[in-house]
């Protein structure tokens, strides 16, 4: 079986980079961008079999990927949002708007890797 394509969206460098290794240790291909332009870019070449997002990201937030991923590319692959910001009002917003999870900061792998796998097997 092909591995699956993680897109995942996180500004802070060091945690990208924890969360890619930890990832790719589980079988997933990851590919790390590290603001929301990236982040679309990314999505319109090629749309990954599941997005991690921070939710505060330069230039293009992970609400607005959510909207985005939704709304104008109407796909519904899993979107995992993660933010330090995980006050009820944020992650109400993006349930609301179709994100599949909300995971606050600080991030679990081990959490992150179990989240990743249920919202993958329940969409493939």
């Amino acid at each position: 079986m092909k591995p699956k394509r993680l897109l995942l969206a996180e500004d802070d460098t060091m945690l990208a980079s924890l969360l890619k290794y930890r990832l790719e240790k589980d079988g997933y291909v990851v590919a790390v961008k590290h603001d929301g332009h990236q982040m679309k870019t990314a999505i319109t070449e090629q749309l990954p079999d599941a997005i991690i997002s921070d939710v505060m990201m330069p230039y293009f937030s992970g609400i607005e990927l959510v909207d985005y991923l939704r709304n104008d590319l109407k796909t519904d692959i899993p979107i995992i949002l993660i933010s330090a910001a995980s006050n009820e009002e944020n992650v109400v917003s993006a349930l609301k708007l179709g994100a599949n999870d909300f995971i606050a900061k600080p991030v679990s792998p081990t959490e992150l890797l179990i989240r990743v796998a249920r919202e993958l097997n329940r969409y493939y």
